[in-house]
Parts: structure tokens; C-alpha cells; sequence
């Protein structure tokens, strides 16, 4: 199979040396990649810069990518392409628009005014103590997956914090309708550490346990696999 992964965190920048970003290393989806590799199958990893990869091989190809928008632009022709996606890039929610000072905000009638205008310089001052950051939401980039291929098999993944499993499954469940994904990786990030990653495959009836990065990887590939 043509497996495509993403994994890591994008970041959007506020200004040519700051940025909002995600914490994620992309372990999981460097393990998820090498296990798909060791099966035998050709792999596309779409990646940042800072997220761990797994080595050079033979059937892999890395490419990068930076924010929402370059994730957009990079994905719409590779999913066209290939038979499966594994989504787990953690993807912004927001990005900036524009960032000022009390100042400013002060002296216009409606703020909503400032999302017309656009920061210039490459650092913005600091001298500030207090500064407003306006941000606008990104584009679900799951959510034109099968848009741009229909037959493409989807596993998605929903991180909440601190929720009930009855919360977590629940919001996995309205992301596998929403999206037509083909099942949904669900985790609480209160059990996730260095040792465990616990972590349940969502489909429409069933919630399957796994407790390690390598555990998730084999029952992924196992499910789109048989499926």
C-alpha cells in the first residue's frame, strides 16, 4: 500500500521569529512510519523541520511543511495518490491576523477594524508591556480529505485533556462522522507519558485499547490492512 502519515506540530507565525505552535515531537508518527516501512509498504511522511523522522530508506519519502497552509497545499495532491492517511499531525485550531499594543486598540470604534490590517515588521516591538493578539481559525484540514479522494481509507486522532471516556469517545465519534474517517485514534494527554501511551481506536460500535506508541502502530496498520 501507498501509506500517507503526518505527524509533528505546525506553527503559525506572529512574526519572522515568534510563533504559535503545538507541542508535538512526531514520535508517534515516526514509529507509525517505520513500523508501515518494516511491513513493507511505500511511505509518504509529511512532517516539520523540528518533529523527529525516522532514517533515510528506501520507500520513504519526507517532506515538510510549516503551518496550516502549507499542510493544505502539500496534502491535497498526495492524498489523491495514495490508498491510506494516517492524520496525526497535531494542526493549529487559530492563526495570527494581526498584534498591537492597548494603545492602538483604544483608539479605534471596533476592534474587529484591526482584522483589515496586517503587522509589517519582521520582529514586532517588545517595548509594550501589554500587547493583543487577534487570531482567525484555520481550515480543518481533515475535513476535505475525502473531498479530495473518496476511497482513501482515513484514520484521524483526537487529543482531549483531563476528560471522562465517556466525553472522549463522544467527541472521536462526531470527528469519525464529520469527517468520514474510517476510525479515529482518541487519547487524554493526562495518560501519556514517556513509557505509556494509552490510546483507543474509535470506530462506529467499538473503542479498542492500546497502551504504547508501537501498540497503536500495529493496530492501525492492522485495521486499513484487513478493513
Amino acid at each position: 500500500m501507498n501509506i500517507l502519515i503526518t505527524s509533528g506540530g505546525t506553527t503559525e507565525l506572529i512574526d519572522d521569529v515568534r510563533g504559535i505552535t503545538n507541542h508535538a515531537s512526531g514520535h508517534l508518527g515516526k514509529i507509525m512510519a517505520e513500523h508501515c516501512l518494516k511491513e513493507g509498504h511505500q511511505v509518504t511522511l509529511v512532517t516539520t523541520k523540528e518533529a523527529v523522522k525516522p532514517e533515510k530508506q528506501a520507500n520513504l519519502t519526507v517532506v515538510l511543511i510549516s503551518d496550516v497552509a502549507s499542510l493544505m497545499e502539500t496534502l491535497k495532491p498526495l492524498v489523491k495518490s495514495h490508498d491510506v492517511l494516517i492524520h496525526s499531525m497535531a494542526v493549529s485550531d487559530y492563526t495570527p491576523v494581526y498584534m498591537t499594543d492597548l494603545d492602538e486598540l483604544q483608539t479605534v470604534s471596533d476592534p474587529a477594524l484591526l482584522l483589515t490590517k496586517k503587522n509589517t515588521e519582521k520582529k514586532i516591538s517588545s517595548n509594550s508591556d501589554v500587547q493583543v493578539l487577534f487570531l482567525k481559525k484555520t481550515p480543518k484540514v481533515i475535513s476535505h480529505v475525502k473531498e479530495w479522494n473518496p476511497t482513501i481509507k482515513l484514520v484521524g486522532f483526537k487529543l482531549l485533556v483531563d476528560v471522562t471516556k465517556e466525553e472522549l469517545f463522544s467527541v472521536a465519534r462526531k470527528s469519525l462522522i464529520n469527517n468520514k474517517a474510517d476510525f479515529i485514534v482518541a487519547n487524554d494527554l493526562t495518560e501519556i507519558d514517556a513509557k505509556r501511551h494509552h490510546a483507543y481506536l474509535v470506530d462506529e460500535t467499538n473503542e479498542t485499547l492500546v497502551t504504547t506508541k508501537q501498540a497503536i502502530a500495529e493496530m492501525i496498520l492492522k485495521r486499513v490492512s484487513h478493513d
